[in-house]
């Protein structure tokens, strides 16, 4: 059975896009960048604990541990997100929420365009780690 985390998950790295090999684990999706760097992306609370507002991606270098990590936040990629509910006039920070054993997006639930510009952003930040030479096939053959 999927988490909610998993599936979240899924929506960004399932189809080997931005890395190869993603396998997911409890909250977290590990794929291989290149070489002995892999990549690890997990959902994490910034501020509030059952609150998950950011998306975690570290490179770990299979034999040397970790290579550097970037968090990047929902607020920051995708904005304030406006909603038709009452309660959030000014909008809603996106954010999965924790009530109990139930995880699930708060108020605003991102659309594919949101989660196609996320895995932007995550594409972004890897391509500074990526072999220049895998690189520059991928750009030739596009």
């Amino acid at each position: 059975m999927k988490t909610t985390f998993e599936k979240e998950l899924r929506k960004l790295f399932d189809h080997d896009a931005l890395f190869d090999d993603a396998r997911f684990v409890g909250r977290s999706c590990y794929g291989r960048l290149d070489g002995d760097l892999r990549v690890q992306a997990q959902f994490i609370s910034l501020s509030i604990q059952s609150q998950f507002d950011a998306l975690k991606i570290s490179l770990l270098n299979r034999k040397e541990g970790v290579v550097d990590t970037a968090v990047l936040r929902f607020d920051e990629v995708w904005g304030i997100k406006k909603t038709a509910n009452p309660n959030f006039r000014e909008g809603v920070h996106p954010h999965l929420w924790q009530d109990g054993n139930e995880l699930c997006w708060y108020v605003y639930q991102p659309t594919p365009a949101d989660f196609e510009t996320l895995s932007g952003q995550v594409d972004g930040y890897l391509a500074v780690f990526r072999d220049q030479e895998l690189s520059s096939g991928l750009r030739q053959s596009l």
